[in-house]
């Protein structure tokens, strides 16, 4: 900046602040106004380019407590003595005395909040509070477990063994050899990250040295080699409920992996599969059963007993003349749901055909085709399928 800039340029009204401005005023004014006149909110336009160009070099000299004095000083002196202040560059060199994060970064920035927008390019002004070192929660673990028909019915616990990434087992996390500790970083200085200018814009990354970590091991563990983690496998006791399905995803909270730096533990899921059972089904809460019949129950009608699940067998009454492959719902006998309710079984009936029949049965049989014959049960049929 030359001298004639600071004699022609009036920061204070380009901030829209009062000469007496605190540095808390000058720095909200700016926040506001960078917002709205930044290049990546104003696509083509140069106008508004101008305007963040203007903001942004009046905050540089009115930030810096050293700059505003000489600024005022020169303003009041109308450039007698004055000196231009040593260091002191145009916007675009990299000279500016802040940092972009403090307009995006703040969580108590009302409006559209373009701190998430943009705060993964210029990052935060605070490097302590960086995800670096900030407890982190722990990754979901799946795994799969199966069960017989009437465990998966009645609800059982099962014991599961989990192999995956976690805590060192030798070193705690801690990464250094037994007798050792970790020392702070001293290129980030525990922080975990660190900064780069690029022209006007200062991008934080993960700090090179420690990769992160704001720690820095000399002696490494000989279990982990200095990264902290180690593969281990866990045994752990888990109820599933009753009820459960072939397939089901159940979420069991907190028996995940650990968390790190204190972050709680992530979420477990388990894959449920069932293995069939030799005599029932099961749709939904309901379970099924099909029930071998004679046609002569059927035609006369009869009761005849069905086997529950683990319960004494129960009584169907099938009316006369009932067709084959009729379903009789049996209350109750089910499976239970969530809100406690139980479903139903579903009972179909199917007639059983003897394969072989002795001189007098059939006898009856014949005696019962020409007792009841007439008109073909097909002729309907056959007639229905030449129209169509």
């Amino acid at each position: 900046m030359s001298t004639k800039d600071y004699l022609e340029k009036d920061y204070y009204k380009a901030l829209g602040v009062a000469k007496t401005a605190k540095p808390a005023e000058i720095k909200a004014a700016y926040r506001k106004l960078a917002r709205k006149y930044h290049p990546d909110a104003n696509k083509g336009d140069s106008s508004a380019e101008e305007r963040f160009k203007e903001i942004s070099e009046a905050y540089s000299v009115l930030s810096d407590e050293k700059r505003r004095k000489e600024y005022d000083e020169a303003r009041s002196m109308f450039g007698g003595g004055f000196r231009v202040p040593t260091g002191a560059q145009r916007p675009g060199q990299g000279g500016f005395n802040f940092d972009l994060g403090d307009i995006f970064g703040g969580a108590g920035d009302a409006g559209g909040r373009l701190g998430d927008l943009f705060g993964g390019v210029f990052g935060g002004g605070n490097t302590r509070t960086t995800s670096a070192n900030r407890p982190r929660r722990g990754s979901d673990v799946e795994t799969e477990t199966t069960l017989s028909f009437s465990d998966a019915i009645d609800g059982t616990t099962v014991a599961l063994r989990l192999t995956g990434e976690g805590p060192c087992p030798t070193c705690h996390g801690t990464g250094a050899k037994a007798g050792t500790v970790p020392r702070m970083c001293p290129s980030c200085h525990g922080t975990g990250q660190e900064s780069r200018n690029q022209g006007s814009f200062g991008i934080t990354e993960p700090c090179h040295e420690c990769r992160g970590r704001g720690m820095v091991v000399d002696d490494p563990c000989p279990t982990c080699s200095g990264s902290g983690h180690a593969m281990s496998s866990r045994t752990i006791q888990t109820r599933i409920p009753a009820g459960v399905a072939d397939g089901q995803r159940i979420k069991i909270a907190g028996k995940g992996a650990p968390g790190e730096r204190g972050g709680p533990a992530g979420d477990l899921y388990v894959r449920v599969h069932v293995k069939p059972h030799p005599v029932f089904g099961r749709t939904g809460a309901n379970l099924t059963v099909t029930v071998p019949v004679t046609f002569a129950e059927l035609a006369l009608g009869a009761e005849v007993k069905v086997p529950s699940h683990k319960g004494a067998p129960v009584t169907v009454r099938i009316p006369p003349g009932t067709p084959n492959g009729r379903t009789f719902r049996v209350a109750g006998k089910g499976v239970r749901r969530k809100d406690g309710t139980t479903g139903g079984m579903l009972v179909t009936v199917e007639v059983m055909v003897p394969q072989n029949l002795n001189g007098k049965a059939r006898n009856a049989i014949e005696d019962l085709r020409e007792a009841t014959a007439g008109a073909d049960p097909r002729e309907e049929l056959l007639e229905r399928a030449k129209e169509a």
